[in-house]
């Protein structure tokens, strides 16, 4: 009785931590349209005249003092990619993908490109 106490609870410790392990594997999925009120220090992209803020992979336009996600802007080359991000193959091509947005490697960063 007392080894099947100590193997439940050796297994309620290991699911618990696994699940901790796994939660902080996942980066934000905000969808397009959904406003927050602040952004983790952004990096500003104007495209075609359009201002962007880009934080941990999420895209946003400006409305008064808060944040929309927006679609990201196609032919934007960003320096590094987000934690979270997969590989894709596409009709041969390798691809990166993040938050429904997807990426190729190019000289200087990443392109977001429209598959």
């Amino acid at each position: 009785m007392k080894s099947l106490k100590s193997l439940f609870v050796i297994t309620f410790l290991l699911a618990g931590f696994a699940i901790g392990q796994a939660s902080n594997s996942f980066a934000p999925q905000l969808k397009i349209g959904v406003v927050v009120t602040k952004v983790h220090k952004p990096k500003i992209y104007v495209h075609k005249g359009v201002r962007f803020h880009y934080s941990k992979g999420i895209w946003y336009r400006t409305s008064g003092n808060r944040y929309v996600v927006a679609a990201a802007p196609v032919g934007v080359v960003v320096r590094t990619l987000p934690r979270g991000r997969k590989v894709v193959r596409i009709n041969g091509r390798k691809y990166y993908r993040f938050n429904g947005v997807y990426y190729q490697k190019r000289k200087g960063g990443y392109i977001v490109v429209s598959v």
